[in-house]
């Protein structure tokens, strides 16, 4: 593992912090250089979310990685893991569509025909088109590749009839990257292909799924004889299988050495509220308290571990198991020290307004209270970390990949 930087990526760190002080509202960097958390007005902050977008994008900051071709500014691995770590450490918004420029963009420039990326790249980087994922169904979950979902080929088109589930955004999304059974007579992971579908047509039907705090970015989706191109694969027909782990690969490896700083953050506030409480004596709150730090640190050090073997271009099939353990190990962690929050705040933490003032807890993007539904930041962030052992492949699949392309451990027996 090397924990050095080259010369370069650091005369780039200097850009970049220049054009955050220049492009964020007077006051945002000083604030979080000083530990604090910088506070806007709710019209303020609804200007900011309008236009920062747009800034980004005159930047030349989202997908800056990307070739300059494809619309990117083409940095080198080390200057776009600065990128990050920059934007990470003043706290600012990075990306324009998550499920567009972190998922399926890096998806169509591994995968994708020249038409495609032509086609889709240029919409994703000037956030112009939203997009949603359609991997899971109601009976294929972890075990994925056991999907229904059809496409028949017709004529210039491919139909496609089917539901998924969990398709979050799905409301608002303009395109899916959808996985279809394009040849049910073939093994279950040789006849699935990757599609690009447009969402606004008359075959498509989204229903949100209601949550406790009354939101519904979960949706489930429909799809009745919905037609999209028959280019509109990815990666050649019945090659989904092998494109949709590119996908998932770049959701769990997305953040490298930034993911674990939301962590370092809940854990300073825990221990500001062990002192406030007075339990910062005592020895379990002591311990539990070290052992969050402690893993807060390996989630740090691992991610310095993936961005050397990134970096060198290892092949070893242990590397490439790396992001599952990573992302086995944050998730699991995340949980114990959510947990300890509330484990702090003893009976309190049954109301769903306990913690800190709404807002100040960094371990969710839900900052502000649902009408209706009061939950504070903390109890959402609480809530939040229950799901992070499921999305992108549940901590029990990435067992049996650390299992069996580590340790050699053979393939778990099908289901009777």
């Amino acid at each position: 593992m090397d924990m050095t930087y080259p010369p370069e990526a650091e005369e780039f760190r200097g850009e970049i912090r220049q054009w955050l002080r220049d492009n964020l509202p007077a006051g945002w960097v000083d604030a979080y250089e000083r530990g604090e958390r910088f506070e806007m007005d709710p019209e303020a902050k609804k200007e900011f979310n309008a236009g920062w977008p747009a800034k980004l994008y005159a930047g030349g900051w989202i997908c800056a990685t990307w070739p300059r071709e494809y619309g990117g500014k083409g940095l080198t691995t080390m200057q776009g893991v600065v990128l990050a770590e920059e934007f990470a450490r003043v706290k600012a918004p990075l990306r324009a569509d998550f499920f567009g420029d972190t998922l399926v963009g890096p998806t169509i420039l591994q995968w994708g025909s020249e038409e495609q990326k032509k086609e889709f790249l240029p919409r994703i980087l000037n956030g112009t088109m939203r997009w949603c994922q359609g991997f899971s169904e109601p009976n294929s979950g972890s075990d994925l590749a056991s999907l229904k979902c059809s496409a028949e080929l017709d004529g210039d088109e491919w139909v496609i009839n089917g539901q998924k589930v969990w398709t979050t955004g799905g409301h608002h999304a303009d395109y899916c990257f959808l996985l279809t059974r394009t040849d049910p007579d073939a093994p279950k992971h040789k006849g699935i292909s990757y599609l690009l579908v447009p969402m606004k047509q008359s075959g498509v039907e989204v229903r949100g799924i209601v949550q406790p705090d009354g939101t519904a970015e979960f949706c489930e989706v429909f799809f009745t004889d919905a037609r999209c191109p028959k280019d509109n694969v990815v990666g050649g027909v019945n090659n989904g299988w092998k494109v949709a782990n590119s996908t998932l690969a770049f959701e769990r490896g997305q953040s490298a050495t930034t993911g674990y700083r939301r962590f370092e953050d809940e854990y300073k506030l825990m221990v500001g509220i062990a002192r406030e409480r007075g339990l910062a004596d005592d020895p379990c709150v002591r311990q539990r308290l070290s052992d969050y730090y402690t893993r807060v640190q390996i989630m740090r050090i691992n991610g310095l571990r993936s961005l050397t073997q990134a970096v060198r271009g290892s092949k070893d099939p242990g590397v490439s198991a790396l992001g599952a353990t990573n992302k086995m190990f944050w998730t699991e962690a995340h949980q114990a020290g959510m947990e300890l929050a509330l484990d702090l705040f003893g009976a309190e933490s049954m109301l769903v307004d306990a913690g800190p003032a709404s807002g100040s807890w960094p371990g969710t993007s839900r900052d502000t209270p649902r009408p209706g539904y009061p939950c504070s930041a903390m109890i959402s962030a609480f809530f939040f970390s229950r799901s992070e052992t499921i999305w992108g492949g549940t901590s029990q699949i990435q067992r049996n990949i650390v299992g069996e392309r580590v340790l050699g451990l053979p393939k778990e027996p099908p289901a009777p």
